[in-house]
């Protein structure tokens, strides 16, 4: 059974009005009866004295500057604490000067020993993100634990939840890697006290079927029809530890992709769990990554799950406050 004992929540913006991620890590820390920390990184450079980036006597000491706003940060972080923790739940909270923002979150739920980290996702359309480096799509590629990214601010009751899995491994993805999506799937939908469907997207013909003339409509059929069965059975295997009914198990003939995206819509699930490989560079643009192209398409939210020792976690030390010289007045 997966256990988890500890959740950071990474706090964008502590000032905000409303924080849907919190409301649902929160939510989750209850379920599991885990420890929330709310997280909140400082990663915007200060910009001191003189072009250069010398201090001058005519502005205060950055580290007096560094320590009011880390204050300012903690104090909204506890204002949150204090209303959750009045609900029962162990709540602490952490602010730290440290850059880039991804990273920084990733750093501390390494340090805390958390078994999940929630984040809301970045306003917008991500186009071109994995050029953009935004920290959510950061978060999913760099987290070495999973990563709960929420895009919807309404509450789970009793919530679906859909575990998107891949029997024929396809991208050379480890095969445990479906079992830790399945036992992740079960662990929520148990906690929630929710419901655990199971999708498989296959190829229901392959390429070379469809060239001209080389077989008829009725083979073609025919042909459709046991890819079918046997992609069914595959999933029946794959399914049968955590034991889901046959009425949640589905297949669909699509590219997963827009499998996932109509899986989630006909479940009506809350959270989609899939698994992703971390690619970088040229490889990563070429063969894309499902879960990051699955991400704006999906109405849910998104947890995302890859297997051990895939990732590296970044360093230890944190990088601290960065400084930048004003900017020379052009005249």
């Amino acid at each position: 059974m997966t256990s988890i004992r500890r959740i950071l929540v990474a706090v964008k913006n502590p000032a905000a009005r409303r924080h849907p991620g919190v409301r649902k890590a929160a939510r989750l820390a209850a379920a599991f009866g885990a420890e929330l920390v709310l997280f909140h990184t400082l990663a915007e450079p200060l910009y001191v004295g003189g072009v250069d980036g010398s201090i001058s006597p005519l502005y205060d000491d950055p580290r007096d500057i560094e320590r009011r706003e880390r204050e300012l940060q903690i104090r909204r972080l506890e204002h949150m604490a204090r209303r959750l923790r009045r609900t029962g739940l162990e709540v602490s909270v952490s602010v730290e000067w440290d850059y880039p923002a991804y990273e920084a979150v990733v750093r501390e739920a390494c340090r805390i020993g958390a078994g999940l980290i929630v984040a809301e996702q970045h306003p917008g359309r991500h186009f071109a993100a994995g050029l953009l480096h935004l920290n959510d799509w950061e978060l999913l590629r760099r987290s070495p634990m999973p990563v709960l990214l929420v895009k919807k601010a309404r509450s789970y009751r009793r919530p679906a939840i859909l575990a998107a899995v891949d029997p024929e491994r396809t991208y050379e993805k480890p095969a445990r890697l479906n079992q830790q999506i399945l036992r992740l799937g079960a662990a929520l939908s148990r906690a929630l006290q929710g419901t655990l469907h199971a999708g498989y997207a296959y190829m229901p013909l392959p390429i070379t079927a469809l060239s001209g003339g080389v077989l008829s409509e009725e083979e073609l059929a025919g042909l459709a029809a046991r890819n079918a069965r046997a992609a069914q059975i595959r999933l029946q295997r794959v399914v049968q530890a955590v034991g889901i009914p046959r009425a949640r198990q589905h297949i669909i003939g699509r590219h997963p992709v827009d499998a996932i995206v109509q899986l989630a819509s006909r479940t009506a699930s809350a959270i989609v769990v899939m698994g992703a490989i971390s690619r970088s560079g040229f490889k990563r643009l070429l063969i894309g990554n499902t879960a990051e192209r699955v991400l704006d398409r999906l109405s849910c939210d998104v947890l995302v799950v890859k297997p051990p020792g895939l990732v590296k976690p970044p360093p230890r030390a944190r990088r601290g406050a960065r400084y930048l010289g004003m900017q020379p007045r052009l005249y």
